[in-house]
């Protein structure tokens, strides 16, 4: 008999919250590549799907750069990451064949950049690499093959080196690289004899640089350069002429740098200048990306457009007006809403058409142009997934959706996207029930639409779909509405939202959303201080939601909160009919480690548990299991009412023992002994008196009159 054979048929993921941890591949049908943890990701943006993860990181991936050759293609690309080391991976065919690590930098790696490179002496192509690091350093390495040298460290003392960027000079074999620094400069460096010397450094911006790319216009070079205070800077660089031609010394001219190159045993002039300074933004901008460049009947096109990316939610489309040549704000797309704080990084695709954001809670945003208006973007689907650890995961009762609840502080619901007419069924994300102000740790389905989850909080939370989420997860999962329906409650809420300053996910009705004021009637009766509590829109959708959506219109109402924990609550779990919950909470002040299951019950019936048919307790309110007698035993200290009585069970053969009077705190009477315990059990009880007992005397002191410890053991 042959064994089943398991595959992957589908990830979910988003980059690592740094910048540069996104690449989008120039090549024809160009894949996107970035972090995720320790891994690389290599996405299909059109079919929406991930084609392979290459691993060889042992820390977070911090920066990724695809390097692009002469028509475009991209079949390599490198990786640095906290492990100190960057990886040089080949691809063939959209799969793994090499990879080379380079390890030098003692510290993480945040910067690389990667060019192709053909030398005097040699035939074959050089792979010129650059890599920049927190030790201060920047590292320049060669690769032809399998054999990886670094040639040159760049030293940069107390500084550091924040963004690089690679290219070469206007008509000439030598590269150039630039170096944007914390000390608010632009270092730049031209390689001489395969050592890199600085000729120049370009002053202009107010605060750290945090980008920098190069891009060739006909016989000019520019530099795009953006940093935390706001501002874009544009800086042109180019080849003097060489003639005598006299100028008028009336006529205004921009402020050169120069410096001078030698190039095939001729000097070289080369000057730099500032273009334009860009401000539109409002707050950090963290990149800056030229439009690729593309062949077009043979000849290679470079459009003249620039995408920025800011803290500010908004990534701004630039490009010279065709008139004037003014640098101009073409398109300006974002976030709206959401506890969001603005874009790491932004990309390209191959052709300009669809553009990409790297937001700074690690979610994706994609725009494509509108083909009949260019001015026009609309969002579109992309990978979507937990951007810190996840750390529990469950099935619906029918199979149908997962559930998973991560340190993100978000809960995710992800199920099939069946499309009508199209056999390829692919998962999403089409809700986030729940964005919490802890990390969550724990989750268990009570029914089809409804569960629990626990964070790092005394109180678990309940919650249950609205109508407006099972309308838009059978118009997205191809189910019958009325089927769904007829299995939930008649009075739905339409949606949730989260009042300001607030944790717990309050239920919106359709009255409330009728209630609700038109925009026009806002501005004209609403003052600047009136706060709108209210931010659910319902929407029937087709097709899984985009990022905006699910940050604001796919929360769940959250219905119920189980108290009783006095420590932070790390597992739940739910009983086959779901009748009882369980879960378990940290330990506070024991050196020892345990597990205090506390199972919480319908307030509106009584639950029962039995050895043999015998009932051993019926309480509305709360039962306490433990793994051990002892633990079981501490864990009636942290319940209001000592009088329990036959509540506690044997680890080892199930039967009970109960709690009888046998010590004196203070002046309430509370004490307690086991029966009913066998031999083993006995022995661990004994001991745990005595643990608890030491307990007490260095937690309390004087402040306990403790009169004496009596056992009694009967068999039962």
């Amino acid at each position: 008999m042959v064994a089943p054979v398991l595959e992957i048929t589908h990830v979910f993921c988003c980059p690592n919250r740094v910048r540069g941890a996104l690449s989008w591949s120039s090549g024809p049908g160009g894949l996107l590549a970035f972090g995720t943890s320790c891994s690389v990701v290599l996405y299909d943006p059109k079919k929406r799907v991930v084609i392979t993860n290459l691993n060889g990181h042992t820390a977070r991936v911090n920066c990724i750069q695809w390097i692009c050759k002469q028509d475009g293609s991209s079949t390599e690309l490198v990786s640095g990451g906290s492990d100190n080391q960057v990886i040089h991976w080949e691809i063939e065919n959209d799969q793994l064949l090499k990879a080379v690590h380079l390890q030098g930098h003692e510290g993480p790696v945040y910067a690389v950049h990667a060019l192709y490179q053909r030398r005097a002496s040699d035939i074959g192509l050089h792979t010129l690499i650059v890599s920049a690091a927190s030790d201060s350093t920047v590292r320049i390495w060669s690769k032809k093959g399998a054999e990886v040298t670094c040639i040159q460290t760049l030293n940069f003392g107390n500084g550091f080196t924040l963004a690089l960027c690679l290219s070469y000079l206007p008509n000439t074999d030598v590269p150039i690289l630039a170096c944007g620094d914390d000390d608010c400069k632009i270092h730049l460096f031209v390689q001489r004899d395969d050592q890199f010397q600085k000729v120049l450094f370009l002053c202009g911006h107010e605060d750290w640089i945090r980008g920098v790319e190069w891009a060739t216009f006909g016989r000019d070079l520019f530099l795009a350069s953006c940093s935390q205070d706001c501002l874009i800077r544009i800086w042109k660089l180019y080849i003097k002429s060489t003639s005598s031609e006299t100028q008028d010394d009336d006529n205004i001219k921009l402020k050169e740098n120069t410096f001078t190159i030698e190039n095939e045993s001729t000097k070289v002039v080369c000057a730099v200048t500032l273009e334009t300074v860009l401000a539109g933004h409002e707050n950090w901008v963290n990149a800056v990306h030229w439009q690729p460049s593309f062949y077009e009947d043979g000849v290679l096109q470079q459009p003249m457009r620039l995408l920025s990316a800011s803290m500010d939610k908004t990534m701004i489309l630039w490009a010279p007006d065709e008139e004037s040549g003014v640098w101009l704000e073409q398109v300006r797309v974002g976030e709206v809403g959401g506890n969001t704080l603005g874009f790491y990084d932004c990309q390209f695709n191959e052709d300009g058409s669809m553009i990409i954001a790297h937001a700074f809670h690690g979610a994706l945003h994609l725009w494509k142009q509108n083909a009949a208006n260019p001015r026009e973007w609309t969002p579109e689907i992309v990978i979507s997934g937990h951007f810190d650890g996840v750390q529990d995961l469950m099935w619906d009762p029918e199979g149908e959706f997962i559930i998973t609840v991560g340190t993100d502080q978000t809960t995710r619901l992800f199920a099939p996207w069946k499309r009508k007419d199209q056999s390829q069924v692919t998962w999403h994300e089409i809700a986030r029930p729940q964005i919490h102000g802890y990390d969550l740790k724990c989750l268990a389905m009570i029914s089809r639409f409804q569960f629990v989850s626990g964070a790092d909080e005394k109180v678990l939370r309940v919650f249950s779909a609205p109508r407006n989420f099972v309308e838009n997860f059978c118009a997205i999962t191809g189910q019958s509405l009325n089927l769904v329906l007829c299995t939930q409650d008649g009075d739905l809420p339409e949606g949730a939202t989260v009042p300001a300053l607030g944790l717990s996910n309050k239920a919106v009705f359709q009255g409330d959303i009728a209630s609700q004021p038109s925009d026009e009637e806002e501005l004209l009766t609403g003052t600047s201080f009136d706060y709108q509590p209210v931010a659910f829109h319902p929407s029937i959708l087709t097709e899984p939601p985009t990022e905006d959506h699910l940050l604001q219109n796919t929360l769940w109402p959250e219905v119920q909160k189980l108290y009783g924990h006095g420590y932070e609550i790390f597992c739940v779990a739910c009983s086959n009919s779901k009748a009882l919950l369980a879960s378990a909470c940290k330990v506070g002040n024991f050196t020892f480690s345990f597990y205090l299951f506390t199972c919480y019950l319908n307030p509106q019936a009584l639950a029962s548990c039995g050895d043999g048919g015998r009932t051993l307790c019926e309480r509305p309110l709360g039962l306490v299991f433990s793994e051990s007698c002892f633990l079981s035993f501490i864990s009636l200290l942290s319940l209001k009412s000592l009088q329990l009585r036959e509540i506690l069970l044997c680890p080892s053969c199930l039967t009970s023992f109960a709690c009888c009077p046998l010590f004196e705190v203070g002046t309430e009477t509370t004490s307690f002994c086991y029966r009913g315990l066998c031999k083993e059990c006995s022995i661990v009880a004994g001991i745990a008196m005595l643990l608890l007992g030491s307990y007490f005397v260095f937690s309390f002191g004087q402040s306990y009159n403790w009169l004496f410890f009596l056992f009694t053991w009967a068999c039962s």
